[in-house]
């Protein structure tokens, strides 16, 4: 639905009309310099072929030492599999890891390409309601309860969260991976938004459990949306699958992409200063957006969202973000894009533009909500 609203807003900017962007989840900032100088230098090389199934080898020890450097946590390069974002990487764990009709646990609210891609290949995503009363964070004691319910065979969830921005504190995500471990779930921790946080740093499901899988890619923190570039760290058991399958489906990752993204680890005072700039925006709604009378949103520990509940002004979100883009010239996402069950009174506003933008929105919602 996010990409619906975007294809709208454009028809309007069609028309001369100056739309806010608050609708989809990329940055606006380009990619880091050296990214970019990368991929010059690689194609003025002239060969631009395949790569090996799992990717560059100098890439995959490069993303290997990421988790030294930022958790402490080791991780052998043959464990990594570089992929075509963080999609192409579920897409390959989901195929190697379950069989058709297995149940995966996903937060409700969640990243809806989950349960998109689960029922696509024959899976069965499970909701996993979260609430005010965990911190709108999935938790060890609701795994453990769905799957006695009736058995899981996996568990995909993802902290930072998209749309909430919420993230599992240490605590919580240790407690998760020992519970998937104990019960013999298959735990996928999506940490695409890793680097993305504001109060706290992140942890990783790695330093819990040498079973998990760890998806993350180079499209958020590195600005990298468009090339196409995560990874995979897998459990030894499962590379060789991994590989069959990459080999099949892929073949390999662009080449010209697993270039700019080894570079784009020389980025960080660069990426480091967008993030900057999404604090400073994050600071900005949450102090404002009550103002004009959205105060009930979800926690923002990471990620570019905010998540708010709108049900004091309708119980139809769909309607209400789309008149808010005819009428106010802000676009942003309904909550059903997320929440099959309660996203009619929800909605996800990114803050991933510009501070001039944000403000610009919140003067027009402002005026739009009185």
């Amino acid at each position: 639905m996010a990409m619906d609203v975007l294809s709208q807003a454009a028809a309007l900017e069609r028309q001369g009309r100056r739309i806010i962007h608050m609708e989809v989840g990329e940055p606006a900032a380009p990619p880091p310099r050296i990214v970019r100088e990368a991929a010059i230098a690689a194609l003025a090389g002239g060969r631009v072929g395949y790569t090996e199934a799992l990717g560059l080898p100098s890439l995959r020890a490069a993303i290997a030492r990421s988790y030294r450097d930022l958790y402490g946590v080791g991780v052998a390069a043959e464990r990594i599999a570089v992929t075509t974002g963080s999609s192409g990487g579920f897409i390959l764990a989901f195929l190697a890891c379950f069989d058709p009709e297995a149940r995966i646990g996903i937060s409700e609210p969640g990243y809806p390409a989950y349960r998109n891609l689960l029922e696509a290949l024959g899976l069965e995503p499970v909701a996993l309601p979260v609430s005010a009363a965990t911190r709108f964070a999935a938790t060890a004691k609701m795994i453990e309860a769905a799957h006695w319910e009736r058995p899981l065979d996996g568990v995909l969830l993802m902290s930072p969260a998209n749309p909430s921005g919420m993230m599992l504190t240490r605590a919580a995500l240790a407690e998760i991976s020992a519970t998937c471990d104990r019960l013999g779930l298959q735990f996928i921790s999506d940490e695409i938004y890793h680097g993305l946080t504001y109060e706290r740093p992140a942890e990783t499901a790695l330093a819990f459990s040498q079973s998990a899988i760890v998806v993350n890619s180079f499209s958020k923190y590195y600005c990298m949306t468009g090339w196409r570039i995560g990874w995979l760290v897998l459990p030894e058991e499962l590379v060789r699958p991994i590989e069959r399958l990459q080999q099949s489906l892929a073949i390999s990752v662009p080449y010209l992409s697993q270039v700019a993204a080894e570079a784009a680890f020389g980025a960080r005072d660069e990426v480091e200063a967008v993030r900057g700039g999404y604090a400073k925006n994050r600071a900005y709604l949450l102090e404002e957006l009550p103002k004009i009378g959205v105060t009930d949103f979800h926690p923002v520990d990471g990620a570019f969202y905010v998540y708010a509940d709108i049900g004091r002004f309708t119980n139809d979100s769909a309607v209400f973000c789309k008149r808010m883009l005819e009428e106010a010239g802000v676009a942003v996402t309904t909550g059903l894009d997320f929440d099959r069950q309660r996203g009619h009174r929800t909605m996800r506003l990114s803050f991933a533009g510009s501070y001039e933008d944000m403000r610009e929105a919140v003067a027009r919602l402002g005026a739009w909500l009185r």
